[in-house]
Parts: C-alpha cells; structure tokens; sequence
C-alpha cells in the first residue's frame, strides 16, 4: 500500500519537477510568517535566524512596512521612469540624508546594485579620472552576486565554473591585506570594491585598522572606495552601516536587501553628484527600479532605520548572542566571528558539516544556513528577544550534544 505524501513532501516533489535547481533548500515549506517566526505547511513553527539573508532585517510582516506597501497598494505601484512619481523623491531624498550623500540610483536586487556600481565608476573614471583602460580591485573570497560580471572576479568555483567568457577588468588581493590593496592600485585603477564584513564568506571581520587604510589609500590614489553593505547594512551589525564601527565612510554605498523591508526588492547605489552626476539619461536605467511601491516601503525603512532603535537592538541583542556561542567554543564550536546580530559559527568537522548541522537544527524548530562547509550563519530578524535567542542556542546546543 502506497503511503499518502505529506503536503511538505508534495510541495518538495513538485518543486524538484518545475523549479529551476540553483539552491538546495532546507526541507521546510513556508506558507506564513510573522515577525522571527515561520510555519509551515504541517503547521510548525521554525525560529528564523537566517532572515533571507537579512532582507528580513525588521521582521516578518513587519507592521509599519506592510501598512505602507498596503496603503501604496491602493494608489499607484508601476508607472517606470519615463515618469515621474509622487514617491520616488521623497524616498531617494530621505536614503541619501540616512547616508550622507546626494543622489540615489534605485535598482532593484542586491546584484544590479553592484553591476551599477561597477559601471559608475567605469564611467567615473573615464570622464572625471581620464582612464581608458580602468580596473577595479576587489577581496578574495567576497561576496557581491552571481551575474557573469560578477562572477567574473568570484573565488567561488561552483558560481564561476560553466559560464565563461569572463568579464576582464578586475583585480583581486587578499581581504584584510591592506598592503596587498596598495600594491595593487595603478594608475588605470578606477574603485576597490569591498565588503566591510564580508558575509558569504563566513562572516569575516576585518583588523581593525583595515578600512581606514583602505578609506586612505582611495583618497591619496583618487579612487572611488566602494562600500558593499547589502547584507551588513541597515543596522544589521549594530550600526546603521558596517564601516560606521571604523568610523569611515565610503565614496558609494551599495545598498539592497533590508532596503525592501522583506516585501519588495529594492537597492540602490548612493554617492554625491560629482560621482552619480556622471549618468546622463539612456546611459543606465530599469523598468521597474525605484517603483512607487518599492519607494514607499523604502521610505518607512528610512524612516525606521532614522530612529536608532534597530541599530541599538542589534547591538545589545547581538552581544547576548555572541557571548552565547562563544560559551560553546571547545564544546563543537570552534570559533565565532561577527558583529551585532550576525554570527558565523565554524562547526568542528566531528559533528558533521555546517548543512548536516543546520539539517539537524531544522528538526529542532531553528532555521540557519550554511556557508564554505562547516560554518553556520545566524542572522535572525532585529525584533528577537533574548529568551529566543536563549531558545535557539539551547537547541543548538543540544544538536552539538546529539
């Protein structure tokens, strides 16, 4: 006799036939969510810890941006820029105060971001710097997308491998070396393109003195230092950027995820107008970028983000966290790395790799991921609580026990 499938297992089934096979998700079906926790299909509830990547950064359904994508909803959602709307303004307006800057380029994921980043200083670089021949310098190991460009300068083999050509342009140095960054700017270099805490890689800090060297290297070189903060930004370190925890501040930002407050995709490339003033109509552009809908929701995460308290949350939280799993290094952890409520915890082999692991804690009602084999990411959403947080080590800990 045949057993009945589960609704989970359907979904799994039917999900293996007609989804495209990039990811390898963890065997949990989502169908709703609220603020850290998700249910599934059968009705459980998981922990969320990975907040899409820290898209999620403010909670699911998070009130404050739902109500503006609702009242948004009910007005205009698409009109493209061959218009103008009522919210694009306002929301590029009040991103570029939060960061310090003048303009704000809309796009919408995290990758178009860094595409459009890589083709402002391109541009830059002809017309202000006079490079016909530019190059970019970037860190090993980092993280930035997986469009040809980008994957054009990955270490990553599984992203980089099949789809050559490659882009040329590119040069990269080991992340933290600020002597190798030196030795790697010439004359034709146009940015360095950097993480301040890189992710991907398993939440890797820098030194201390690294990005005010590499603030001051783009300074004295007249090169555009660009900051990748579409994971670490947005409070999600504890600060509303990473590079505020070095005080330095980059020539562009290239913002996403969080940006969208988990309800639309929404990033953008900010800078003063001697470097976004370099586009000129036709040069750049998206059908769908700063959309009233995603301006609207912008706006409230600006607005939210403005007032301090997801930035303060993430650091008191954050060190609840980290001092937690610091507790169990020598006991299946063997470090912990991080800043704020993001963490990224290397798994001792003996205990499985980092997707066993975080297999191991699905079953237990917590959701993480794995990275580079045996780390484990956690990033839950700002609005958890310490006795969560207590909730989700106690059930690591009893993973690492098992």
């Amino acid at each position: 006799m045949t057993m009945m499938m589960s609704r989970t297992q359907s979904v799994i089934e039917l999900d293996s036939r007609h989804v495209a096979h990039n990811y390898s998700p963890l065997p949990v079906v989502a169908a709703s969510a609220e603020g850290v926790w998700i249910t599934d299909v059968e009705g459980r509830r998981y922990l969320d810890c990975l907040a899409a990547y820290s898209a999620v950064n403010f909670g699911h359904r998070n009130p404050e941006v739902t109500a503006a994508a609702h009242a948004q909803l009910d007005a205009v959602t698409l009109v493209s820029r061959a218009f103008h709307s009522d919210r694009l303004a306002p929301f590029c307006a009040a991103l570029a105060d939060l960061c310090g800057k003048d303009m704000v380029l809309p796009m919408n994921s995290g990758a178009e971001a860094v595409e459009s980043g890589i083709k402002v200083a391109r541009k830059w670089g002809t017309d202000v710097k006079g490079v016909t021949d530019s190059n970019i310098v970037v860190a090993q190991n980092n993280f930035h997308g997986r469009t040809t460009t980008i994957i054009s300068f990955s270490d990553d083999a599984t992203a980089r491998r099949g789809f050559g050509p490659y882009t040329p342009g590119f040069r990269s140095v080991p992340f933290g070396d600020a002597d190798a960054l030196a030795r790697a700017i010439d004359e034709n270099t146009v940015a360095v393109l950097i993480e301040p805490i890189q992710g991907e890689a398993g939440i890797i800090v820098p030194p201390d003195e690294y990005l005010p060297r590499v603030r001051d290297l783009c300074t004295d070189r007249n090169v555009l230092m660009i900051a990748d903060e579409i994971q670490s930004g947005l409070a999600r370190t504890g600060r509303t950027f990473a590079c505020d925890h070095w005080g330095v501040v980059p020539d562009i930002y290239l913002l996403g995820k969080a940006l969208g407050g988990g309800v639309m995709p929404l990033s953008a490339v900010v800078a003063d107008r001697d470097i976004l003033g370099v586009l000129h109509p036709g040069e750049h552009g998206s059908t769908f970028g700063g959309n009233p809908l995603a301006a609207a929701i912008g706006t409230t995460v600006v607005s939210m983000l403005a007032r301090g308290e997801f930035q303060r949350r993430s650091t008191e939280l954050g060190e609840h966290l980290h001092r937690r799993l610091r507790d169990l290094i020598g006991q299946g952890v063997l470090a912990v790395r991080g800043r704020g409520l993001w963490a990224g915890v290397d798994i001792d082999p003996v205990h499985g790799t980092g997707k066993e692991v975080s297999l191991r804690l699905a079953e237990r009602g917590v959701l993480v991921k794995d990275t580079h084999g045996s780390t484990l990411r956690f990033a839950p959403p700002l609005v958890i609580t310490a006795d969560e947080i207590d909730w989700a080590v106690d059930r690591f800990v009893e993973v690492l026990r098992s």
